[in-house]
């Protein structure tokens, strides 16, 4: 075999592999761990058999599809706490997270919903992220900037909202999850102060009206 035929080989097996992950990030997210390997290769198009080599166990199939944006989510958060302003690290992670699940709305769904016992080894990690958030938390809410009553779940709820945005690109999806994150910034914010918001974006509407 040469050199070249072996190079294309190891090239196939690695574009087999990226779309293996995309194509069960979607499915895991969307239906749960239910979805069988055979459905995910049939998507993915490529044999069982490549799925399996690759990733021997379905659980260590949807570990990996969700390692990097977990990683990410965590690396943000822990950013946030290292902020000397609680307040503005808080912010930062309200924005940071929000593009991060607008560019992966598999991995949004994984984030915000309840998954099956088996997979622990993803509700681990993420778990850890969500007490980091508690902690941040805690402690924007002792500046007084954080609004007294404002619980976890509201950060949950807008991020549900943040995933739903439809846009007609990766692009024009974060550009509105700013804006977004602006929004929800001022209400969480104890005493709201009027700050421009980052433009809007043009986003497909079945009808559109303009306001006022």
């Amino acid at each position: 075999m040469t050199a070249q035929v072996i190079t294309k080989l190891r090239s196939d097996a690695r574009d087999n592999r990226v779309r293996i992950l995309a194509v069960a990030r979607a499915a895991f997210a969307a239906e749960g761990l239910d979805v069988p390997i055979r459905e995910i290769a049939r998507r993915a198009q490529v044999g069982v058999a490549t799925v399996y080599r690759h990733f021997p166990t379905k659980e260590a199939l949807f570990a990996e599809a969700f390692a990097e944006p977990m990683a990410t989510c965590s690396a943000v958060v822990e950013e946030g706490l290292k902020a000397a302003d609680p307040w503005r690290g808080f912010c930062l992670v309200i924005e940071k997270l929000m593009e991060v699940h607008a560019l992966d709305r598999g991995f949004s769904r994984a984030f915000t919903s309840r998954l099956p016992a088996a997979a622990d080894y993803f509700t681990a990690d993420r778990d850890r992220t969500l007490r980091l958030l508690l902690e941040l938390i805690r402690r924007a809410r002792r500046t007084g900037e954080l609004r007294a009553d404002f619980v976890l779940e509201d950060l949950v709820v807008a991020l549900m909202a943040n995933e739903g945005i439809r846009a007609e690109s990766p692009g024009m999806r974060v550009a509105a999850s700013r804006r977004f994150a602006a929004l929800m910034i001022q209400s969480f914010r104890a005493n709201p102060v009027a700050a421009p918001l980052p433009p809007a974006v043009r986003l497909p509407l079945s009808a559109r009206r303009s306001a006022g």
